[in-house]
């Protein structure tokens, strides 16, 4: 710039030319051109230079920022971290200012990346509710302050909307049963669901082998529970064959084992009971941030309010009523009532319904029959006396001690 100047007011160059060398208009050339001749070479320098720019953050703030990522909210990500400052503690810094602010600190963000891959992306399904994928996944969201837990849950194809999820100890066909509930008494029943090829879901090939010849030839899919619901239901059950096809759940679960282990930390849960209640606020802000519109209007979830839910969400066994009306299921007996319509109901196939509380209903062509705990036979009571389970207490009302002579008192480890 000095030397187009120079060449400039000696007169060799003219300004529109020294212009457009330059690449400035030449009205800003002359503005140059006049404070070069006031002041010299010090006036192509820009004013500001040296100065703190009046946007910039202050040294206190900045302290603060760094001192509570290595205290309070240590081993948040930095969009996770941002927000909370934004919420919580009244700090409103921009996600690329916390960014660089941590790393000049040192602090890197927790969550490592893969390296990027060139993927194609799949079309969404147009409608909320026409496809949900459902997963579960075993992980220490509580970090040792609690039980190892399972969070089971199902997101919507349509909107990335968390309909429903629950902790659960394991992952089970009753955490299923559970979580399909809570979907259909809030929005009704899906028209496709998405899994793996879980136990809980199709029967595996070792169980088709060991059919009956009945079995057999009468053309019926053996279907596990879950999907016997499914087919109550008349929701499409999809197998996915692999992790990648349902990745958008999977993918959540990344999200979930960062944001939500935290928050579980920072809300100090040490239980399953307590995980559960707090996953609910957690879903609903989890949705308002992270949830898309879908790309046609309406819900495609249909309506609920014909189903009965005892009737449907419960565990089915096919069960023949003994000559004494009396049902076994599982060492339990359960004795058949005789009703108006009809006095005995021996070598009837009737249904025994276990619901998800554990209790126990005798279920016979659209009715629930009236039953009472039936007493066990001879065989099963003198077991029981064996185990000792139905032993009564020498003296009720207090403690059977030993005397000072009893043999156990006597005995001495050698």
């Amino acid at each position: 710039r000095a030397m187009v100047m120079g060449e400039v007011d000696r007169g060799a160059v003219r300004g529109r030319e020294g212009a457009e060398v330059l690449g400035v208009s030449l009205r800003h050339f002359r503005r140059l051109l006049s404070g070069y001749r006031r002041e010299g070479v010090a006036a192509l320098a820009h004013g500001n230079r040296g100065r703190k720019p009046a946007n910039a953050l202050g040294d206190e703030l900045r302290r603060r920022v760094v001192h509570l990522a290595q205290t309070k909210y240590q081993g948040f990500n930095q969009q996770h971290y941002s927000e909370l400052l934004h919420e919580r503690e009244g700090i409103h810094v921009s996600r690329s200012s916390v960014r660089s602010i941590l790393l000049s600190a040192g602090i890197r963000s927790p969550r490592k990346r893969r390296p990027p891959r060139h993927l194609s992306r799949r079309e969404r399904y147009p409608r909320e509710g026409m496809l949900l994928q459902v997963d579960g996944s075993p992980h220490d969201w509580l970090e040792g302050r609690g039980p190892r837990m399972t969070l089971v849950g199902a997101i919507d194809d349509a909107t990335e909307k968390v309909p429903y999820a629950l902790f659960r100890e394991q992952e089970d066909s009753q955490g299923y049963f559970l979580l399909l509930q809570g979907i259909v008494s809030r929005y009704g029943v899906p028209q496709a669901i998405y899994h793996d090829r879980h136990s809980i879901f199709e029967v595996s090939a070792g169980e088709q082998e060991r059919l009956t010849v009945q079995q057999q030839l009468s053309g019926k899919p053996m279907l596990t529970q879950f999907g016997r619901l499914m087919e109550e239901l008349g929701i499409t059950s999809i197998s996915a064959l692999s992790p990648q096809a349902k990745g958008r759940i999977e993918r959540l679960w990344g999200t979930f084992q960062d944001r939500l282990v935290s928050e579980l930390r920072l809300a100090k849960i040490g239980t399953l009971e307590e995980a559960n209640h707090f996953l609910e606020g957690f879903l609903e802000r989890y949705n308002a941030r992270f949830s898309v519109p879908p790309r046609e209007a309406g819900s495609a979830y249909r309506s609920a309010t014909d189903l009965n839910p005892e009737t449907v969400f419960c565990f089915k066994y096919e069960r023949v009523v003994g000559a004494d009306n009396v049902v076994r299921f599982n060492g339990r007996r359960l004795q058949i009532l005789p009703s108006l319509n009809r006095p005995s109901y021996a070598r009837c196939r009737v249904q025994v319904h276990e619901q998800l509380d554990g209790t126990l209903r005798i279920h016979y062509r659209g009715t629930y029959l009236d039953t009472c705990p039936a007493p066990p036979e001879a065989s099963r009571a003198r077991e029981l006396a064996v185990a000792g389970k139905d032993r009564e207490p020498l003296h009720p009302g207090r403690q059977n001690t030993p005397s000072g002579d009893h043999p156990w008192r006597r005995w001495i480890y050698r």
